[in-house]
C-alpha cells in the first residue's frame, strides 16, 4: 500500500506539459499558471528518443537527458514549490542521475531548496551479456521471432519500462521533483494517483482507471483537439491547451484543459487518443492490465469528458524492453518528374541509375516509389510535378553514399526536366528498434532521494479475476439507399507507430454508424481501400464500447521509425489517407440523418 497524501482532496489534478522531446517549450509555464493543479507531468521519451539521447551522450558523456526539461524547470521551479505542485517526468532518458544533478544546480542558482528524487533500474545496457548468458533472457524480437544474439545485433541502448510505484514512493517521501528514465507513459499518472489515494498494489480497477487517464494525457495536445479528424469542431487551433486529468478515488477521471485555451476536449478528441498506438483491448502496463473494452465515456460539460467503469487485471510477469541497435546506413533522394510520359521517364531514370550503381541488388534494401502528384493540363508549374523517391540501406557506408553521387551524375544525361528536391547527402546511420520482453524479476527499480537508495519490488504476479467486456447494444444494420462520399465525412481515425508496426483506429459517432463500420471495414476491405497495406499481416480488434475498430498492421514500417523507408515512417497520415477514400454508405448514417 502507498502512503497516502495526508492533505488529499476528493481528486488529484494531474496536468501534462509534454508529449515528446521537442514539444511546446512554454507548456510547462502555461500549465502551472493556467489554473489549479497538483502534479505536473511530462512524457519526453518516444521510442526513437532514446537513440537521439544516445548520440548526445556520445558527444558529451554527462548528457543523455532531455535538455529542454531543464529550461522548463528553471522557469517554473519556484512557482511549483510555492504552490505545492509536484513534478514527475521521464526526462532523465539515459541519465536520470545526471538530470537530477543539473536540477540541483538550477535550484542552487535560483536559491531554491526542492527535494529531488530520481529513479533508476531501467537501463540494461551494462547487463545485457549477463542477462543473456546467466539469466537466460533471449530478448526475442516481438515481431520477428528471433533473439538478439541470433541476429548478431549491435545494441546501443536497452531500457526496460518501469511502473509507477517508484514515483509513488518518492512522492510519499516528500519529493518535489521526480525524474526517471524509461518510466512507462501511464506510470507518470498511475504513480501520483496511487500515492494520493493510498491504493493497494492489487487495486486493479482503480489502477486501470489511472492508466487509462495516463494514456489519454501522455501525448499532450493530441487529447485536446490536436491531430483530430473533425477539424471544423475545434473552436481554435491557436494556443491549444494541454490535457488535465482529474482522477477520483474510485479510478474514474475527468479529462479537461485550462480555461481560455484553444483546442477542444470532447468524447471524440478523447477517443482519438484512446485509440492511438494501441493494439488489442487489453492495454498492458507494468502496474496493471487495463481493459479498454470496459471504458464508459460521456460528456460532462464544456471541455469536460468523464471516463468511468474501467476494469483492470493483474499485469504480466514481464515488461517491455526498448532496445535500439545499429543497422547499417541509409540514403534517399527524390527526383522531380515533370509533364508528359511520367511513368516512362521514371523507368528510364531507374534503369540508368541502377546500371551505374552495378545493377539491381547492389544494396541490402532498395526501394523506389513513384508519387503521382501531377495533373493533366497543369495550371501551374508545380502542378506538373510527380516525384520519384529512391531509397537504399546497406551495411557499407561508402556504398550508400554513392547513391547521391550517381544520381547527380545523371543530371545532364537523362530525362528532360531533371531536378532533385534537395542537395545530395552521404546518408546516415540506421537505428533499428528491437522490441522485446524481460522478466520483472530481472528489473530492479530504485528510487534515490536524500542520498538514500530505496528498492521498489515489482508488482507481485498474483492472479486476478478475468474481466468481461462491457456489454453494448448495437442495432442491426439496415439496408437502404446509399450515397457515394468520402469515408471521413462520417468516420474519424487516428493512426501511429509501434516499432515496425502501425495502428489505425477508426470510430463512429452513433451506434447505427458503428453497425455499418463493423460489417463493412474488414481487413480485406481495408487492403482494398489502402493499396499500400497489401501484403502485410493485419489484425482487427473491436471496441464496441467506443464504437470503434482498431487495425494493427504488422511490419509496414520495417524496422521502426528511424529505419523505415516510407515517406511517413510514423504512420501519422494513415488515418487521413483512409478518410479520403470514397465509398458507398447508407444515407441514414450521414450526419444530420433522422
Amino acid at each position: 500500500m502507498s502512503t497516502p497524501n495526508p492533505t488529499k482532496r476528493d481528486r488529484i489534478i494531474i496536468a501534462n506539459c509534454s508529449g515528446f522531446f521537442g514539444d511546446r517549450l512554454s507548456a510547462a509555464r502555461e500549465m502551472v499558471r493556467g489554473g489549479p493543479i497538483d502534479i505536473l507531468t511530462g512524457d519526453y521519451l518516444a521510442e526513437l528518443t532514446m537513440a537521439l539521447l544516445f548520440r548526445m551522450k556520445l558527444k558529451k558523456p554527462e548528457a543523455g537527458y532531455v535538455p529542454t526539461f531543464l529550461k522548463q524547470m528553471e522557469e517554473i521551479m519556484g512557482e511549483c514549490l510555492d504552490r505545492g505542485i509536484r513534478v514527475v517526468a521521464n526526462a532523465g532518458g539515459l541519465n536520470p542521475r545526471g538530470l537530477a544533478a543539473e536540477l540541483q544546480n538550477v535550484a542552487d542558482t535560483l536559491g531554491l531548496h526542492p527535494r529531488i528524487a530520481y529513479i533508476e533500474g531501467d537501463d540494461l545496457m551494462g547487463r545485457l551479456s549477463e542477462l543473456q548468458t546467466q539469466q537466460g533472457e533471449d530478448f526475442m524480437h516481438l515481431d520477428k521471432g528471433i533473439s538478439l544474439k541470433e541476429a548478431h545485433a549491435l545494441p546501443i541502448t536497452a531500457n526496460a519500462y518501469l511502473g509507477g510505484w517508484g514515483v509513488a514512493e518518492a512522492l510519499a517521501r516528500d519529493a518535489d521533483i521526480v525524474v526517471g528514465g524509461r518510466l512507462a507513459d501511464a506510470a507518470l499518472v498511475v504513480g501520483p494517483a496511487a500515492w494520493w489515494f493510498g491504493w493497494e498494489r492489487n487495486d486493479w480497477d482503480r489502477l486501470a482507471g489511472a492508466a487509462v487517464a495516463g494514456h489519454i494525457v501522455e501525448c499532450g495536445a493530441q487529447a485536446t483537439g490536436g491531430n483530430y479528424a473533425f477539424i471544423d469542431e475545434v473552436p481554435s487551433f491557436l494556443n491549444v491547451g494541454y490535457p488535465i486529468a482529474e482522477i477520483f478515488e474510485d479510478g474514474s477521471c475527468v479529462i479537461t484543459k485550462h480555461p481560455g485555451t484553444g483546442g477542444l476536449v470532447s468524447v471524440d478528441t478523447v477517443k482519438a487518443q484512446l485509440l492511438y498506438e494501441v493494439r488489442e483491448p487489453t492495454y498492458l502496463t507494468p502496474d496493471v492490465a487495463a481493459r479498454f473494452d470496459t471504458i464508459e465515456i460521456f460528456q460532462e460539460g464544456p471541455d469536460r469528458t468523464r471516463i468511468t467503469g474501467v476494469r483492470g487485471e493483474a499485469p504480466p510477469a514481464t515488461t517491455k524492453v526498448c532496445i535500439n541497435t545499429m543497422g547499417g546506413h541509409r540514403n534517399s533522394m527524390t527526383i522531380v518528374l515533370t509533364g508528359l510520359d511520367i511513368e516512362k521517364k521514371a523507368r528510364i531514370f531507374e534503369d540508368a541509375l541502377f546500371a551505374s550503381l552495378g545493377g539491381r541488388g547492389t544494396f541490402a534494401v532498395e526501394e523506389v516509389q513513384l508519387v503521382r502528384a501531377d495533373k493533366a493540363d497543369p495550371p501551374s508549374n508545380d502542378e506538373a510535378f510527380a516525384y520519384l523517391r529512391v531509397s537504399v540501406k546497406d551495411p557499407d557506408a561508402k556504398k550508400v553514399a554513392s547513391l547521391s553521387a550517381k544520381i547527380v551524375e545523371l543530371g545532364l544525361a537523362n530525362i528532360p526536366g531533371f531536378t532533385a528536391t534537395a542537395p545530395p547527402t552521404k546518408g546516415s546511420p540506421v537505428i533499428v528498434h528491437w522490441p522485446a520482453l524481460i522478466s520483472l524479476h530481472h528489473v530492479q527499480q530504485q528510487v534515490i532521494i536524500d542520498g538514500q537508495t530505496l528498492e521498489i519490488a515489482p508488482v507481485a504476479g498474483e492472479p486476478s479475476l478475468p474481466v468481461s467486456p462491457r456489454e453494448v447494444e448495437i442495432p442491426s444494420r439496415t439496408l437502404g439507399p446509399t450515397v457515394r462520399m468520402p469515408f471521413g465525412r462520417v468516420f474519424a481515425t487516428r493512426s501511429g507507430d509501434k516499432g515496425g508496426n502501425a495502428n489505425l483506429g477508426v470510430w463512429a459517432r452513433t451506434p447505427e454508424a458503428y453497425a455499418f463500420l463493423r460489417d463493412f471495414l474488414s481487413t480485406e476491405r481495408l487492403q482494398e481501400l489502402l493499396s499500400d497495406l497489401r501484403g502485410f499481416e493485419i489484425e482487427r480488434h473491436d471496441f464496441p464500447n467506443l464504437l470503434a475498430v482498431n487495425f494493427y498492421i504488422r511490419g509496414v514500417l520495417g524496422d521502426g521509425v528511424a529505419a523505415s523507408l516510407r515517406s511517413d515512417p510514423q504512420a501519422k497520415t494513415l488515418g487521413e489517407y483512409l478518410r479520403a477514400r470514397v465509398i458507398d454508405m447508407p444515407e441514414d448514417i450521414l450526419p444530420g440523418a433522422v
